[in-house]
């Protein structure tokens, strides 16, 4: 299911019967490129993991569609969440999960999924008028931020919730089931 206007992209296919059930386009550039030239202007486009999806992640992209017309979100694919490192087990639910859930948002028009390491390629492709990260990242670090202003885009940070992750809630799940084995334990 995807909300009104939102429409979903991946740079890796979907397997037939998922695509089928829950109405994926299989990727291709031309169909990302069609679904980006349809977007009201200025873009705007973030990135990130989203496993387990958070009020941060939510007062993000809410911040995040106000700065422009439409707001575009690529995700990590479950091999590129990987390599970033997060934790054993990670991500928890797979990138089509993660991507159907983004797009159900009201504040999200379009969803990609893509495979490196770092979404530069994507970027490059699609040359958003704005591009944003959550105020944990030094953008000016970023090599994103240097592809977007090559074509005189811009690269913001935006605000940062303490405590508000999908590590700090695993965590926090993790010492829940330790109490509760404990106490089953006890009792």
């Amino acid at each position: 299911m995807v909300a009104p206007g939102a429409s979903r992209v991946s740079r890796i296919p979907f397997p037939a019967a998922a695509a089928a059930d829950e109405g994926a386009v299989p990727f291709s550039l031309d169909a990302a490129r069609r679904a980006w030239a349809e977007l009201p202007r200025p873009r705007v486009f973030t990135n990130g993991v989203f496993d387990l999806l958070h009020r941060g992640h939510c007062e993000l992209l809410g911040e995040a569609r106000a700065l422009g017309g439409s707001l575009v979100v690529a995700v990590n694919s479950d091999a590129s969440a990987r390599r970033l490192g997060k934790g054993a087990g990670r991500p928890f639910n797979t990138a089509f999960d993660r991507a159907s859930v983004l797009a159900a948002l009201r504040d999200v028009d379009l969803v990609v999924i893509f495979d490196e390491d770092t979404p530069c390629e994507l970027l490059a492709s699609l040359r958003p008028e704005v591009y944003v990260k959550g105020g944990d990242h030094d953008v000016a670090r970023l090599p994103e931020a240097a592809l977007v202003a090559s074509w005189g885009g811009r690269a913001l940070a935006l605000c940062y919730r303490a405590g508000l992750s999908t590590t700090a809630i695993a965590d926090r799940v993790a010492v829940a089931h330790v109490a509760a084995a404990l106490e089953r334990e006890i009792a």
